[in-house]
């Protein structure tokens, strides 16, 4: 009788509660733990929808590799013609020369060929300013490691030169406005 009394007793406080357990997996409202119908359905989402971000991620994998080959030729490109502009600019004046050494061969007229020279020379330096280049004004200005290369140290014949460049040995040039060569100079000391 106490059993019965237990048993009933444990019935009424689950009921009030609110819950019915029931472990029985036979007994009714226990299918659902032997029926994962709604669980299948959403794997086979979650399964579908993995494979197409795989798919994804493989073309876009496959897109950037293509991009990155075809950046790689145009550079390769552009960096094999990148300097055609100023050769070709640069055959004018080596057309000069060629006449200028003609003429140094056929005449005796050296102002002539002094002022035949220097025009060459000019239209050097005229073609490579047009292309950005322009030589760097050293002589006489505060040796600077960013700019100069010193060569040697000479004592300064002024106070007023010491950590001056006092002779310029090979210009530096700059290519629109970036330096491209040192200049190689003489600082006083």
């Amino acid at each position: 009788m106490e059993e019965q009394e237990m048993t009933q007793n444990m019935e009424t406080a689950d009921t009030l509660n609110g819950m019915d357990i029931n472990a029985d997996e036979n007994a009714a409202g226990t299918s659902h733990l032997n029926e994962p119908v709604a669980d299948e359905n959403q794997v086979e989402k979650l399964e579908a929808e993995l494979k197409e971000q795989k798919d994804k991620y493989l073309r876009l994998m496959a897109e950037f590799d293509n991009f990155r080959r075809r950046t790689a030729k145009e550079r390769l490109e552009i960096m094999q013609t990148a300097g055609k502009e100023v050769i070709v600019s640069l055959l004018e004046v080596l057309d000069d020369c060629d006449r200028a050494e003609k003429q140094l061969q056929g005449s005796e007229d050296i102002a002539a060929q002094k002022e035949g020279v220097m025009l060459v020379f000019n239209k050097l330096r005229n073609t490579l300013q047009s292309k950005g280049v322009k030589p760097m004004d050293s002589i006489h200005t505060d040796f600077d490691v960013e700019k100069h290369e010193a060569i040697t140290e000479i004592p300064a014949p002024d106070a007023e030169l010491q950590g001056k460049v006092i002779d310029e040995v090979v210009k530096g040039y700059y290519l629109n406005d970036k330096l491209i060569r040192f200049a190689k100079v003489v600082v006083g000391k």
